[in-house]
């Protein structure tokens, strides 16, 4: 006879109790239980997501563009940093323990393409708006990153009413010729992950190769989204967002991490004093440019707090 632990859930409290130590007690008061069975226990860091839209690829008839949310609660949105998210993180794992998570995909990044017909900052605002209305974020919660941060703060800036509280990590969008941000594009790509992360192990593991992906397709898809970021920033120079930060009124938290070598540390002041409302501070220790990469626990930990009800 076989028994399932879950099942066995549902009609007897288990609090505390280990499919292992439930057979032992049986073998001793009752009957003798022969063994107890895992099955699949070589997986691990399982996510399951409900895929919420599924769209035909325009440029490969085989391929879908998916828009994947995880969690429960109130939905949180999450538009990613420089390379997008070509895979799912423990940085949003984290925020999924308490929210309803979307990370719709920008144009060009992993998971969607349609960069090349966005021109200028307008094209890609206009773009990022009609993502979040597609995907019911509309008024929600907004965490952005890096470029996704740049992003999200055009949209709390030009559609108030699209933002209820904001997190900004290490947002781009401001450039001082006095203290400039890294040109990123100026680099060899040995060279990158140690600039933007201060984990770049975990950095080029985020980029490697997913043992089920096509190795062309893969390598399109990286450089599709190289081709994006440098499309909407380049040159690394004023995107003048310092001109509209003073529209933001939505409470905002801004996240920087303590090892930046790409923004300046002053670049945090910067923004503090630019934005119209509400705004709140965190440092993340031992995180450079990538605090989402580098320290996934303490970001997550502190975007939760912010935005707690």
């Amino acid at each position: 006879m076989l028994v399932s632990y879950r099942w066995l859930a549902r009609h007897v409290d288990l609090d505390g109790l280990t499919a292992e130590g439930i057979a032992a007690d049986l073998t001793l008061s009752t009957a003798e239980v022969e063994g107890v069975e895992r099955f699949a226990p070589q997986l691990h860091d399982v996510v399951v997501g409900h895929v919420v839209k599924r769209d035909p690829h325009p440029d490969a008839d085989k391929l879908s563009v998916c828009e994947v949310d995880v969690g429960e609660g109130e939905p949180l949105g999450f538009l990613g940093g420089l390379r997008g998210l070509p895979r799912w993180i423990p940085f949003l794992d984290r925020l999924a323990e308490r929210r309803r998570v979307i990370a719709p995909s920008l144009p060009g990044f992993p998971g969607a393409t349609g960069h090349r017909d966005l021109d200028d900052l307008p094209d890609w605002l206009c773009a990022t708006l009609d993502l979040l209305d597609a995907a019911d974020l509309d008024g929600a919660d907004l965490i952005g990153a890096s470029v996704g941060g740049m992003l999200a703060a055009e949209v709390a800036a030009f559609s108030r009413a699209s933002v209820r509280r904001l997190v900004l990590i290490a947002p781009l969008g401001l450039f001082d010729a006095s203290e400039p941000v890294a040109d990123l594009f100026a680099l060899r790509k040995p060279e990158v992950a140690a600039l933007v992360s201060s984990r770049p192990d975990v950095y080029e593991a985020l980029l490697a190769r997913p043992d089920d992906a096509d190795e062309v397709e893969w390598q399109i898809t990286n450089a599709r989204a190289e081709e994006a970021a440098a499309r909407l920033l380049w040159p690394m120079g004023d995107r003048g967002l310092a001109k509209r930060l003073h529209r933001i009124h939505a409470p905002t938290l801004l996240v920087f991490g303590a090892e930046d070598r790409v923004l300046p540390a002053s670049y945090a002041k910067r923004f503090a004093d630019g934005l119209g409302g509400m705004v709140r501070r965190s440092e993340i220790e031992g995180a450079g440019h990538m605090p989402e990469i580098d320290a996934p626990d303490a970001t997550a930990a502190a975007c939760l707090s912010f935005l707690a009800p």
